[in-house]
């Protein structure tokens, strides 16, 4: 039986506009760098970019859900399915005067880490992550993303899930 879900990701500690980058040995950087979750697929096609000083930033993806032998499996247009892992991709790139994204990194939030128990409670609601965007290095987050680097929890619908 399909379900509807949203997902919510709260994201705080961006690293800024401007980015420093190793290239070849030599240190470069990326300017005017955003943020923002690509839709499955299409990666030219990006919700909600923000910029990368921005205090905080929040995403709401429509989803659906259906319960599989290998327990509750997620879908919808902004949840990539590579290789049996779902996840939402967050792309990290730089915006240009004429407003075109170029990506350079993306983060993975992997949805297959989401404890069984909160993805259940979640379903017919609202998932909510949380995460901090900043690496350790003091760039944009990326790689895999998975617990403890966010934080997952099952929120009654209504409780601040308006799409965006």
């Amino acid at each position: 039986m399909m379900g509807r879900m949203r997902i919510r990701i709260d994201a705080v500690g961006l690293p800024g506009l401007v980015c420093p980058v190793l290239v070849g040995g030599r240190v470069s950087e990326y300017r005017n760098v955003h943020v923002a979750v690509q839709r499955r697929d299409r990666p030219g096609e990006l919700l909600a970019p923000q910029p990368g000083d921005a205090r905080s930033a929040s995403w709401t993806l429509e989803c659906t859900t259906s319960v599989s032998p290998d327990g509750i499996e997620v879908q919808g247009p902004y949840v990539q399915d590579r290789l049996g892992h779902r996840f939402v991709y967050l792309s990290w790139g730089t915006v240009d005067d004429a407003g075109i994204f170029t990506m350079f990194r993306r983060a993975k939030l992997m949805l297959d880490a989401v404890p069984a128990d909160v993805l259940a409670a979640a379903r017919g609601g609202l998932l909510a992550g949380r995460l901090g965007l900043t690496d350790a290095q003091g760039g944009p987050l990326c790689a895999r993303v998975r617990p403890p680097d966010i934080t997952w929890t099952a929120e009654r619908a209504g409780q601040g899930d308006t799409p965006r």
